[in-house]
């Protein structure tokens, strides 16, 4: 991956991960519109074309301040979409970056989340030289918690009812890693 108006996929041994396309809408919307499995997301589109138009109107350029990009998680073997991520580039000169990921329930529990966010991250901060990532987790959500964890991100914040999702008030815990921090582990 590279900044700029393209973007390279990043392969990994199960994995593509690719800026997401139009095309994805449909696979995206089957796992995202899932309330129940997704209850602790804060994006379940309304429709196909929701995701299609989400998509379609992302920014061409990737360092852009508070744009949100989602990119398609694709297993190798069977060429599926089988999850997505939705990363945003904040802070100073866009040198922070917040991450997110959402695997269908069908993919779930077999690392395929592990070995995409490591390889995001490892993006971020080898390729792009960014400063800092963070991750932005429901404390309700036990098993994402667990992965951002042994990942080496650390706890950095507990917010008190300061996410408003479907209709109530929830707490939002910080999870963040810096680039030093990534570069002393892959010694």
């Amino acid at each position: 991956m590279k900044t700029g108006t393209t973007i390279d996929d990043i392969l990994t041994d199960r994995l593509i991960i690719r800026l997401a396309k139009p095309d994805d809408a449909e696979e995206i919307y089957s796992y995202r519109s899932d309330t129940i499995e997704n209850r602790y997301q804060g994006w379940f589109p309304e429709s196909v074309e929701e995701v299609r138009n989400y998509i379609t109107n992302m920014p061409v350029n990737m360092d852009i301040a508070d744009a949100c990009f989602q990119f398609a998680i694709l297993a190798k073997n069977e060429n599926r979409l089988i999850g997505d991520m939705g990363i945003i580039f904040t802070g100073h000169e866009r040198m922070q970056v917040e991450i997110g990921c959402t695997l269908n329930k069908k993919f779930q529990g077999k690392g395929y989340a592990t070995e995409a966010l490591t390889a995001m991250v490892n993006c971020f901060f080898v390729t792009l030289k960014k400063h800092r990532v963070i991750a932005s987790i429901d404390p309700r959500n036990r098993a994402s918690i667990r992965l951002i964890e042994r990942l080496g991100f650390r706890k950095e914040a507990h917010f008190k009812e300061s996410y408003y999702l479907r209709g109530e008030w929830v707490d939002d815990i910080i999870y963040a890693m810096l680039r030093t921090e990534w570069i002393e582990n892959l010694k």
